[in-house]
């Protein structure tokens, strides 16, 4: 064991951890004021849902066995998870990873909630989470992560841009589509301090999310945190200027927004790629960012309440593709096309498809499920109108 790897992964988990209640005020800054406080209590109820899972079965099924689709239950309530060694050929102990990959589920489950925030009853999302979490983030961590067929297919991913931002993204689009519009849209955001505040928080916790998937305190960690660094700077200027371009203004909520879009980009391939690729990546995600919440959403009219497809959705996709455009071996150890090896870009790819097959139609079951063991997904026009805060959380608002 090497007790600097051990500091910076612990480290690293706790930095992943304050995401989440940064997503909170990001989410809340962003939403509408009759469901501020609701926005920002479901996320903080996600923290409690999900390492609670994770501790009793979801390491066990990402982590545990070696099957090709879902791992096994040797590590149902974390037995068999040694605190002193590793059984995975790292420099940290076995309960390590598991901690620091604990905090993965949370902001992936938390993400999906920025689609159907406030239309949404309050007892299903919970309920669905907990499945999602079990039946779909679970099974793809261990194809990605595990051992399980991404990996087997080459495909790679080195934070989560499939198992994180396309799983949370795609499933965020389906609840959309099938809860529907809104009733009564009052969205304009009414925290713009809440949203740097909030924003400013994910990001000092995605350089624990990138870095840290290095498992080490060594040079891939180091790669992976410049890149990070870079690609999420340039979104901030290209989002700006898209945004000025299209609406002849730059706000502080879109340039934050901008900087989570490169962060987005950017996780695939944070440990795989030169610090010249992160800048083109960082580029072209401000700019496909930003027209996927304006263009693509309007285009297709679909009701992303805060842009969780638009966002990570489009951004993790964007990103696992350029991963097999720019990774490079001398660099990451795999190579990609401007390495000769054009296979890696078709790899991804395919990965990419079955992650959204595999999340959208999962979460249509799920979402079925939910309805008929726990409660109507959709609010009514009437409680919708009156909003969560007013609703569930004794807080009257102005409408």
């Amino acid at each position: 064991m090497n007790s600097g790897d051990l500091a910076w992964v612990l480290i690293s988990a706790a930095l992943v951890w304050v995401m989440t209640p940064g997503l909170a005020l990001f989410y809340g800054g962003l939403g509408e004021r009759r469901n501020l406080l609701h926005t920002m209590f479901v996320p903080i109820m996600i923290i409690g849902i999900a390492t609670l899972v994770w501790f009793v079965i979801g390491y066990s099924l990402s982590f545990g066995g070696s099957g090709s689709v879902i791992g096994n239950f040797k590590h149902l309530f974390m037995t068999n998870v040694s605190f002193t060694h590793s059984t995975k050929s790292l420099t940290i102990p076995d309960g390590a990873f598991a901690l620091f990959q604990g905090m993965f589920p949370i902001i992936t489950a938390a993400i999906i909630t920025g689609s159907v925030i406030g239309r949404v009853r309050i007892k299903a999302m919970l309920v669905f989470i907990t499945l999602w979490l079990i039946f779909i983030y679970s099974p793809l961590a261990h194809m990605v992560w595990g051992g399980g067929l991404l990996a087997q297919l080459g495909a790679i991913d080195f934070a989560g841009g499939t198992v994180v931002h396309i799983s949370s993204g795609v499933t965020g689009l389906v609840l959309a589509l099938m809860i529907g519009h809104r009733h009564n849209d009052q969205h304009v955001p009414v925290r713009p301090s809440y949203v740097l505040i909030g924003g400013a928080l994910l990001w000092v916790g995605w350089f624990g999310f990138n870095s840290g998937s290095a498992l080490a305190a060594n040079g891939t960690a180091v790669l992976a945190l410049v890149n990070t660094w870079l690609a999420s700077a340039v979104a901030v200027l290209t989002w700006g200027l898209a945004e000025y371009q299209w609406h002849k203004r730059a706000t502080l909520s879109g340039i934050t927004s901008g900087g989570v879009a490169g962060l987005v980009a950017i996780t695939p391939a944070a440990g795989f790629v030169d610090p010249w690729a992160a800048v083109l990546m960082g580029l072209l995600a401000g700019f496909v960012g930003f027209f996927g919440i304006t263009f693509v959403k309007n285009s297709f009219g679909y009701d992303d309440t805060l842009d969780a497809f638009g966002i990570h959705g489009i951004g993790g996709t964007v990103g696992a593709i350029l991963t097999g455009v720019f990774a490079d071996k001398q660099v990451g150890g795999v190579a990609g096309l401007i390495n000769g090896d054009a296979s890696l870009v078709w790899k991804q790819i395919v990965a990419v498809l079955f992650t959204v097959a595999f999340a959208a139609i999962g979460t249509f079951l799920l979402a079925k499920i939910t309805e008929v063991i726990a409660a109507p997904l959709r609010l009514t026009p009437e409680e919708e109108s009156k909003g969560y805060d007013t609703l569930m959380h004794d807080l009257t608002v102005e409408s």
